[in-house]
């Protein structure tokens, strides 16, 4: 039972324009040293899974930079290993895809030379520790053609996010729908997670190149629920979903959950670039509360159920409070932050009082000085 993995980097980069203006959504920094593309990769690593196919389309360079020869998951070899796949088509279009089944006509060099019986493709938008062995063997027991991995989740009241949910009848999804969900209502949510066999998603895009197909989502899963058997894999553990920047700051805040930080991380198995880095300094007056603080920071400050990336300097007399803050910023004096996004090297200016809201974080962008 050998599988390929393909992951998708900027399919849902509309969700998050502030934080992909200069990188793509795989290579996002997350909780501290991580980027969103090192938790479908280490998912794919730990099913055993070392030939992986990363299909990019802009911004890519901090990405590439960051995976590198794949050495920091295991995938520096000779056979298979990382491959990057360009974002442009080798059927004789120049130019950059614009949908998943497009892209898809641009990697079949890549599926039709590979050697696996089973694709799994995944994007980078997602939060989640996915065996995917498990999900493989519950794809094959039941004789699908393809699975669709979802989590069932209850609506968050002030939810405006429209989601892509599943309907499901006896394990079988019987429709699919992006909408905004109605408030207090249990949904599956649809992980961009897919499952099938080589052969039939090389045949899948190869008859969308004939046919001039460009969804993957209307084009093959919606026009063959009937004809194909198409089934939901049901996702028990914690997930989350970068749909927004306020759904990226949810995320990070629930890595200061004990629990699940521990599902996530408790086994050291999502890999990330390695950095040699200094141990963080603490001042004789720093407080640091419910926080998770990266290497090579300098803290004399105050922190509070905050996300501290490397090397951040945070003054005597700072206090911040429910915020993320990005590698290389410094915080000034008796500078206050409370639910504040700062993006990699912005610096605080002494006695600056900055403050969004849990539903609207403010957003500071890379480099900026305030």
């Amino acid at each position: 039972m050998k599988a390929v993995g393909i992951i998708f980097t900027n399919i849902h980069d509309i969700n998050v324009p502030e934080l992909v203006r200069i990188r793509t959504m795989g290579s996002i920094p997350f909780a501290g040293r991580y980027r969103l593309i090192d938790f479908p990769l280490s998912n794919l690593v730990n099913s055993g899974i070392d030939t992986v196919g990363i299909i990019t389309k802009n911004n890519y360079q901090s990405l590439m930079d960051h995976v590198g020869s794949g050495k920091d998951w295991d995938l520096a070899r000779k056979d298979g290993g990382i491959i990057f796949l360009p974002p442009f088509s080798d059927l004789g279009n120049d130019s950059i895809y614009n949908s998943r089944l497009e892209a898809l006509k641009g990697a079949i060099n890549f599926i039709e030379r590979a050697d696996e019986d089973y694709v799994v493709m995944t994007d980078c938008d997602t939060i989640a520790r996915l065996n995917f062995n498990e999900i493989i063997e519950y794809h094959i027991r039941n004789r699908a053609d393809i699975t669709l991995v979802y989590k069932e989740k209850m609506t968050d009241v002030i939810s405006e996010e429209a989601v892509t949910s599943l309907q499901i009848n006896d394990n079988r999804v019987v429709g699919l729908e992006y909408k905004i969900p109605e408030h207090n209502k249990k949904i599956n949510v649809f992980t961009n997670v897919f499952i099938l066999k080589k052969s039939l998603l090389q045949s899948i895009v190869l008859d969308a190149i004939a046919r001039n197909k460009h969804r993957f989502t209307t084009d093959v899963i919606v026009n063959n629920l009937k004809s194909m058997n198409i089934i939901g894999y049901k996702h028990e553990g914690y997930y989350a979903g970068i749909t927004s920047l306020q759904a990226y700051y949810q995320s990070n805040m629930d890595i200061l959950n004990p629990e699940i930080s521990h599902e996530l991380f408790g086994d050291r198995s999502v890999f990330t670039k390695i950095r040699d880095s200094a141990p963080t300094k603490y001042g004789n007056n720093a407080v640091v509360k419910n926080s998770m603080i990266a290497d090579g920071c300098i803290i004399e400050g105050h922190i509070e159920n905050s996300i501290i990336f490397r090397n951040v300097k945070v003054a005597r007399g700072a206090v911040i409070k429910n915020s993320i803050v990005m590698q290389d910023t410094v915080i000034g004096e008796n500078a206050m932050l409370n639910c504040i996004i700062t993006d990699k090297n912005v610096v605080i200016r002494d006695k600056k009082i900055l403050s969004g809201s849990e539903n609207h974080p403010f957003y500071i962008s890379k480099g900026i000085m305030i």
